[in-house]
């Protein structure tokens, strides 16, 4: 069974991830699974509908959008595990498991804020953000994935963390794609960000940035199947 990462572990595992050998090593791992029809159903829904508003090449304005979104199910995951132990409170080996999601989750939601708001800031400084598009959109999106992956923990968790699986792996191939594209141009440009030195990274230049976002949204991936172990 794998063990929980803690926020200092993440951090050392996503630069262990740098290299292109142990990223594709790890990426390997779950590379054939195939998640059961439902997920696949909402998360090609959500691909779909996001490669329409802001097309289907990787840019800033699209990462803004999608990390609006990712968020999303890991505090959907807390609720639900706040909702399940209410009802089953006396079952401590249930408890053990909802308590151990609820940890994954934190880590992993603060790890996505942190993107959401150094990318908005970031966005903002180049392209302004618009209302509709850019910012009601998402939450539009976010509250439809909020409940969507809310209800099947309640029903099966499997299913949520499938759907989460999808919707990391399209953001790890979007974050991919782009840094090998603007590499670059990304590596001309530096970043400067108060939340990103409150989170605790360092960076210098913003293909490094990208480059840790990317490893983030993998470890996001693989995690979301390796809680299935745990169910």
């Amino acid at each position: 069974m794998q063990k929980l990462l803690t926020d200092q572990q993440h951090e050392t595992f996503n630069k262990l991830l740098c290299d292109e050998d142990e990223l594709k090593r790890y990426k390997r791992k779950f590379d054939d699974y195939k998640p059961s029809l439902l997920p696949r159903i909402l998360g090609g829904f959500l691909v779909f509908s996001g490669n329409i508003m802001y097309g289907k090449k990787p840019s800033l304005l699209k990462f803004r959008a999608i990390e609006v979104i990712a968020r999303v199910p890991y505090h959907s995951w807390s609720s639900a595990s706040y909702t399940h132990l209410t009802l089953f409170f006396t079952d401590e080996e249930r408890a053990v498991k909802y308590s151990e999601s609820t940890r994954f989750a934190d880590v992993a939601q603060a790890n996505e804020t942190m993107h959401v708001v150094v990318i908005s800031c970031m966005t903002e400084k180049v392209h302004g953000l618009g209302h509709i598009r850019f910012t009601m959109l998402p939450i539009l999106f976010s509250f439809f994935y909020f409940w969507a992956s809310y209800l099947l923990y309640l029903l099966n968790p499997r299913m949520s963390y499938e759907l989460n699986f999808l919707f990391e792996s399209h953001a790890f191939s979007q974050y991919d794609e782009f840094i090998q594209v603007h590499e670059k141009q990304l590596r001309a440009k530096s970043i400067e960000s108060c939340f990103l030195d409150t989170y605790g990274r360092k960076h210098e230049n913003q293909y490094e940035f990208f480059k840790a976002v990317r490893n983030d949204e993998l470890i996001h991936r693989n995690q979301s199947l390796e809680q299935i172990s745990k169910l």
